[in-house]
């Protein structure tokens, strides 16, 4: 387990305008910064990072957080994976002590995963480049497809032995679990339920995160044997999900930004060529047809797109099964074509980085003009050309931008020659039918999930509305350790100070009341408890907790201090403060008579035919609209503003 000392260290190197960078392309706004949010599809940058106050926060989905927290989200990471991921960044030495049993047991299963997947990593590596079969099988493929020492390197390519168990014995005689070996897909049982090695007799391409940590592996056969897939890839895990990841894109994070566009090309060997001469801003879908989500995860460096494939009719038709997509994402698309016969790598290899990027800058077409080349060159039939040309319009249909739609329309209509009007209502038919099918759809999931309503049964007498908790944590979060009452007097004659925190704390548990929302009584009983260490300061405790969803809580609680200028946020005085506690409480109190008072009559008209109990229960009731009147009178008028 990390020391707090190591902890502190790393919470105040960590830069959140600094790491979150590294994933989302942040442009200055004010004192902020702002991006795509990299947690939900958004067009329009609603992600804003606060330097001055650590924070980052999505004003669309929620999400956000501190500078763990943020990588917690984003990585699925573990708060001890988070914390090491900032103190490598940061070159800080992790000190830990030794973990209990119980604490060895508890560790997640996805760092298993993560570290057998490290593992297996170096072990391709070290087949490759110290053993004799790596050199002369392994080494010779990558050495004919011309591939340098600093490119394997830097793409961490490996060999697995041609021998079916040579990892799974290797893998198990270091004491790894063969089901973490399953799990990871490094292996798999056959039918005699013995071990086999996935990746046996073939060239090692591992697949990186945005962050550079391992979650799968590509492996490219050597031999021409039809009998044999060309590639295998590891299956979907815990850890690793396809139609998420990109190939290179941990190697081309950096060129994709400083370009501001992004190629995508098929494949494993495409991305190594093209990065060995000197284009660096390319990733692959590999395994997989483009998904939305890999898109997603281009988008959030850039908005360019060129999509490079090859010249044959395979090539063609992935571009065109792509083009839709991207255009619904809000991707701004160029296509190329390389001559036939030519493939990015091949290209790549009898031409220099210049040469490379001056071809596609010459050649690159708008979709427009490539599905146009594409469907209608050369065609005379009515049918066939009416059928291409609503194609293209389709293709235009999709842009979620009304502007950017209506300039594609008027350019077909050029390109085309045909009258805007019938373009316009083309395009209109297409995105009426997608409305149309998007609400059957919807309404055929909620038709799935509608289910028999069941009588209602009487409630506890507990169901505060969510807002006034709300407010009264959102006070504690933000001015906990204020001092709201000096000198109070105690049953043994002493004095004390009242805090935020501790008053709220008192002031309910004397009714013996709670927070509907467990969280926040937990947030509150810690609040109390570190109350009077030295230098607690309640937003800074609460925004950095090592707990994901109590530091996603004070974030969202504190978000406003930073979305407004100072000259704009409110000052909160002493009498200011202690009134706006006290009105909270009140309708706290009072939304809780109110609804102990539905309650009651609820359980009255179950009782109708138990006169004892109803009798008990009207008393009660007129208990209950006593004390709401006497709360309604101390609430008075006084108009209690929500947002503090």
């Amino acid at each position: 387990m990390i020391d707090k000392a190591t902890i502190d260290r790393i919470m105040d190197a960590a830069n959140i305008v600094d790491v979150v960078s590294e994933f989302v392309t942040l442009r200055k706004a004010g004192v902020n910064y702002k991006g795509l949010c990299p947690f939900h599809n958004e067009k329009t940058p609603s992600f804003v990072v606060s330097p001055s106050k650590g924070y980052c926060h999505c004003f669309s989905c929620g999400k956000g957080g501190n500078v763990v927290g943020f990588i917690m989200e984003h990585e699925q990471m573990t708060y001890p994976e988070a914390l090491r991921w900032l103190a490598k960044k940061y070159n800080i030495e992790i000190h830990e002590r030794e973990l209990t049993d119980d604490e060895r047991r508890e560790e997640n299963e996805r760092e298993s995963l993560f570290i057998i997947n490290e593992w297996a990593l170096h072990y391709f590596q070290d087949n490759l480049l110290n053993t004799k079969k790596g050199q002369a099988i392994g080494m010779q493929y990558f050495r004919s497809r011309g591939f340098r020492d600093d490119t394997i390197n830097r793409f961490q390519l490996g060999y697995a032995m041609p021998e079916r168990d040579a990892l799974a014995r290797t893998a198990l005689a270091k004491g790894f679990k063969e089901q973490y070996l399953i799990d990871t897909g490094l292996c798999y049982r056959k039918e005699d339920g013995t071990l086999q090695d996935r990746y046996h007799g073939r060239v090692i391409f591992p697949v990186h995160t945005v962050t550079g940590r391992v979650v799968a592996f590509g492996g490219r056969i050597l031999e021409n044997n039809k009998k044999l897939a060309k590639y295998v890839n590891s299956p979907e895990s815990l850890i690793y999900h396809k139609s998420n990841e990109l190939y290179g894109i941990y190697q081309a994070k950096h060129a994709i930004t400083k370009n501001d566009r992004c190629y995508l090309v098929e494949g494993y060997i495409d991305v190594t060529s093209m990065h060995q001469s000197g284009v660096e801003n390319v990733v692959a879908s590999s395994g997989t047809s483009l998904t939305t989500g890999q898109i997603r995860l281009i988008h959030r460096f850039t908005s360019n797109i060129t999509v490079l494939y090859d010249g044959d009719a395979a090539g063609i038709h992935a571009s065109i099964r792509g083009i839709d997509m991207l255009l619904a994402e809000g991707m701004n698309v160029k296509v190329l074509l390389l001559p036939d016969g030519d493939d990015p790598d091949s290209f790549a290899r009898k031409h220099t980085a210049q040469e490379f990027r001056d071809y596609i800058e010459s050649h690159q077409t708008d979709f427009i003009e490539f599905k146009t080349n594409l469907l209608l060159r050369g065609v005379t039939d009515p049918i066939k050309r009416s059928e291409a040309i609503s194609s293209i319009v389709k293709s235009v249909s999709v842009i979620q931008d009304q502007i950017t739609r209506a300039t594609y329309i008027t350019e077909c209509a050029h390109r085309l020659g045909m009258n805007e009007a019938t373009l316009i209502n083309t395009a209109n038919k297409f995105i009426r039918g997608e409305i149309e099918e998007k609400q059957k759809e919807q309404r055929r999931e909620e038709a799935k999930a509608d289910t028999p309503v069941k009588p209602l049964q009487p409630l506890m007498p507990v169901s505060q509305a969510p807002s006034v908790e709300f407010m009264l944590m959102q006070l504690v979060v933000r001015h906990g350790e204020e001092i709201l009452y000096k000198d109070v007097e105690t049953d043994d004659g002493g004095k004390i100070d009242l805090s935020v925190s501790q008053y709220i704390s008192y002031d309910l548990g004397a009714d013996n009341l709670r927070f509907k929302n467990d969280l926040y009584n937990r947030m509150l009983a810690e609040a109390v408890e570190h109350n009077n260490d030295e230098g607690f300061k309640a937003e800074t405790y609460f925004t950095h907790h090592p707990d994901i969803d109590i530091s996603r809580t004070a974030t969202d609680m504190v978000i406003d201090h930073f979305q407004l200028s100072k000259s704009l946020q409110v000052k909160h005085d002493e009498d200011t403060l202690r009134n706006q506690v006290e009105h909270l409480i009140l309708d706290f109190r009072m939304d809780y008579v109110e609804q102990h008072l539905k309650d009651l009559k609820r359980e009255i008209s179950l009782s109708i035919n138990d006169t004892e109990k109803m009798m008990r229960l009207m008393a009660e009731y007129k208990d209950m609209q006593v004390i709401r009147n006497e709360i309604a009178k101390e609430l008075g008028s006084d108009i209690i503003i929500h947002n503090s």
